[in-house]
């Protein structure tokens, strides 16, 4: 799934963890280590077939390192004992998978790469993406706090923001998004280790199982059909906001 849709895999793992009995920021701490060494297969054979964008990961990546710090210390501020992290998780998927269902109103399509075109009057026409270094940090930078807080990699922010907003292609998109996830990983990784919050049994296990795995998601998504690839991340995401939700609420009102 890491590979595949861009985002992690913690949205599987997470949940994963806390039915094995983990408690939330126990599962929030435990995934990280496992999305390091997904990201680095998956990212491996998207960069065999040219699909990284590195001036995107060279914006994104800095900040969001820093704010993935950030999000990792400020993961025990919030009350709750960690299900409303879980439950702001779910809602975060449920927008996201709103979002991806349907390409953005100028898909990210192969001709907008150009700054600027010509209208019909000869007037310069420009594009609606915002693909600018402040932009793309500011994505970075959201991702990375979620990263931290959430343990879910950041992907399902920069999925559809470096789709929506910055205007790459969805492979385009979801093979940038792998690499700066894995990035992201590794500073929340520590602070999490330093709070006590990673069980590092499953953490082991969930990293070996992850490799190949990563690396048959990305050959999935290299050969997919673009909207049907988008069809499947919405759906995907759909689908374990719905659980995250109905398993945290329960765990609350408990």
């Amino acid at each position: 799934m890491s590979a595949a849709f861009g985002v992690g895999g913690a949205t599987i793992t997470t949940p994963g963890i806390r039915a094995l009995g983990a408690s939330a920021f126990v599962a929030v701490g435990t995934t990280l280590p496992s999305i390091i060494p997904s990201a680095v297969s998956g990212t491996l054979r998207y960069m065999r077939e040219g699909l990284v964008d590195w001036d995107v990961v060279k914006w994104a990546a800095p900040v969001g390192v820093v704010m993935s710090i950030l999000g990792s210390l400020l993961s025990h501020v919030v009350p709750g004992n960690g299900h409303w992290l879980m439950i702001l998780t779910a809602l975060l998927l449920g927008v996201t998978a709103w979002r991806m269902r349907k390409p953005p109103q100028r898909a990210a399509v192969e001709e907008a790469e150009a700054e600027s075109e010509f209208d019909a009057l000869g007037g310069v026409k420009q594009h609606t993406f915002h693909r600018t270094p402040t932009v793309t940090a500011m994505v970075g930078a959201a991702a990375g706090v979620l990263s931290g807080l959430l343990g879910i990699g950041g992907g399902i922010l920069m999925v559809p923001g470096f789709n929506q907003i910055l205007g790459l292609r969805l492979k385009e998109t979801i093979a940038t998004s792998l690499v700066c996830v894995g990035i992201f990983a590794v500073p929340g990784m520590i602070t999490h280790a330093f709070l006590g919050d990673i069980n590092w049994r499953f953490a082991i296990l969930l990293a070996v199982g992850v490799i190949p795995g990563a690396r048959i998601g990305a050959a999935l998504a290299i050969r997919a059909d673009r909207q049907n690839l988008r069809i499947a991340v919405a759906v995907f995401l759909g689908v374990i906001s719905v659980i995250y939700l109905i398993g945290e609420v329960n765990a609350l009102v408990r």
